[in-house]
């Protein structure tokens, strides 16, 4: 049996109860202060698809016999390791990453992120070839809209040869791309993220990664200085 309320409790109750299904849901509302106004609805909403996930593969492996998908999942102390590496934090704990390969040689290894740029996820592959230098990048989707220029050959070249080694930062080896600042910064902190990530798990297991790059390095510079060049 439901208590019964007075007519007072009743009116006050059902009042309460229309007042909360009357109130209208608010519209995110996003402030750009380069812009010094709000965006519009179209301009939040704003969404290109440049690239499927799919197409996308194929220009990450275009000799490759062979694609295979896996998921690289990170235990706690992965994920610190690799935070310390990069130098920020992120929330996810899984990759999906695709190896080519051509016979038993594995020709190198994709993956997609999602990272941030001036306000909503930008989507891309980065590609790294077996020896840990990006091969390609390639934007697959871009919600806003301004910055999508990181997707042109002209901008993303720059990214090709780089190793986790090299810092992969505005003006420091990338040149920024005039009022796409942010969008540029998202995808060189993804790639030096893939880049890490392919080094420690997939490179140094098979005594490739950066570790013994930087010890022959060391063994070079030692032996010139000892014997001359």
């Amino acid at each position: 049996m439901f208590p019964r309320l007075s007519p007072t409790r009743f009116l006050l109750v059902a009042g309460v109860l229309l007042a909360i299904t009357a109130t209208p849901v608010r519209a995110e509302r996003v402030f750009d202060r380069e812009l010094n106004r709000w965006l519009t609805p179209e301009e939040l909403n704003h969404s290109d698809v440049f690239l499927t996930e799919e197409d996308a593969v194929k220009l990450m492996f275009p000799q490759s016999e062979r694609v295979r998908k896996e998921v690289l999942r990170l235990n706690r102390e992965q994920k610190t390791l690799v935070e310390s590496r990069i130098g920020w934090k992120f929330p996810e704990e899984s990759f999906e990453v695709y190896v080519g390969e051509t016979g038993t040689t594995i020709d190198g290894y994709a993956m997609v992120h999602n990272t941030i740029g001036k306000h909503k996820p930008m989507t891309y592959m980065v590609g790294v070839d077996n020896k840990g230098r990006v091969s390609n990048v390639e934007l697959l989707i871009f919600r806003e809209a301004r910055g999508s220029e990181v997707r042109t050959k002209r901008f993303n070249y720059q990214y090709e040869g780089k190793t986790v080694l090299d810092p992969v930062r505005i003006n420091k080896d990338i040149i920024n791309i005039s009022g796409a600042t942010m969008s540029v910064r998202s995808m060189s902190a993804g790639v030096k993220r893939v880049l890490v990530l392919v080094d420690e798990f997939y490179l140094k297991p098979q005594g490739l990664g950066s570790d013994q790059v930087a010890a022959k390095r060391a063994e070079k510079g030692l032996l010139g200085s000892l014997f001359g060049d």
